[in-house]
């Protein structure tokens, strides 16, 4: 059951990571996204996957499936910003001639190791972002980017490790928009995540640099039910306690989403409209907007990418089964 087969879909190849608890679906060639996570003990779909006739969707908008990277995440006012002498220029991609969501889209990753052993099975994938021209473009420092999923038991983890092959430091920021499913049934899930703060944004959802008292946002501290939310909001993580967003259902089912704290400053929520269907957990290393904000780096997030230097960040998605 620990192994790495392939598939397809919509022409594209997939691997797909086993293990007894969970079954994961790759789509290197398109964005390097995981497009499906299957509970195999529950019998359910643990994200939002795309059907074989959402392919023209899944091009124009990728980040609406699955666990997608985020390079850098969020909203950047105008698209632009200075670093280091050079001078960033993103796509206006959204209201507002600002820029959402990142360069990283449905690019062609190379599938570069697989590994089965007694303990799980892993794939690593590798994009060097100088063979992107758009991409160089729009950030002209190019970037390794190496990706290692890996599949024990009911724990996914995710690392990516970032090197910079320039000799100028570079500005980075990533995040996740994991499209986690409610099964249309919202009042039977509460999530609890530390969070110290929630950020201030303007009329164009751009964070201010302010950050304001919790308030109702205080029981997630605790335990939120989802029932009746409509939420897109940016939160501060509360960093004395270790990054972990909890998504239980009323049976004991559980979903652990954690992150590394020491780079995931932030997380936004997102419900897509009144909470139904989804809840998307989105956890971030940088702040919408940081290069523009006058705020210190240890605040915004702001990872510098020194020459030759690999940065690595490291999620895990870990299924908990209601206990009997």
């Amino acid at each position: 059951m620990k192994q790495v087969t392939k598939g397809q879909w919509n022409g594209y190849d997939t691997y797909i990571l086993h293990s007894r608890e969970l079954e994961i679906t790759l789509l290197p060639r398109l964005g390097n996204n995981i497009i499906s996570i299957r509970d195999l003990v529950q019998g359910r779909d643990v994200v939002r996957s795309p059907e074989e006739d959402d392919l023209a969707f899944y091009l124009q908008k990728p980040y609406h499936f699955g666990v997608p990277l985020l390079i850098p995440p969020g909203r950047i006012h105008r698209g632009q910003f200075e670093y280091e002498g050079v001078h960033y220029q993103f796509d206006q991609n959204t209201a507002n001639d600002n820029h959402i969501h990142g360069l990283h889209r449905t690019q062609s990753w190379c599938v570069s190791d697989i590994e089965e052993d007694e303990d799980g099975c892993a794939i690593t994938t590798e994009l060097l972002t100088e063979n992107e021209e758009h991409w160089m473009e729009q950030f002209p420092i190019p970037l390794k980017l190496e990706m290692t999923f890996r599949l024990q038991n009911a724990v996914l983890s995710q690392q990516l490790r970032v090197t910079n092959l320039s000799s100028t430091p570079a500005p980075f920021g990533m995040g996740y928009h994991t499209w986690f499913l409610l099964d249309g049934a919202p009042a039977e899930w509460t999530l609890q995540l530390p969070v110290s703060g929630l950020y201030s944004q303007n009329e164009e959802q751009l964070p201010t640099g302010e950050i304001a008292e919790l308030g109702e946002w205080a029981t997630l501290n605790e335990g939120m039910n989802m029932q009746g939310r409509n939420w897109d909001t940016l939160l501060k993580a509360d960093e004395h306690k270790p990054a972990i967003a909890r998504l239980r259902r009323q049976d004991g089912y559980l979903l652990n989403y954690s992150a590394d704290e020491r780079y995931f400053k932030h997380w936004v929520l997102y419900t897509k409209g009144e909470s139904d269907q989804f809840l998307c957990i989105e956890p971030y290393t940088w702040l919408s907007d940081a290069p523009n904000l006058s705020l210190s780096d240890q605040q915004t997030g702001l990872i510098r990418l020194e020459p030759q230097q690999p940065v690595e960040l490291v999620t895990r998605i870990e299924v908990v089964p209601p206990v009997e």
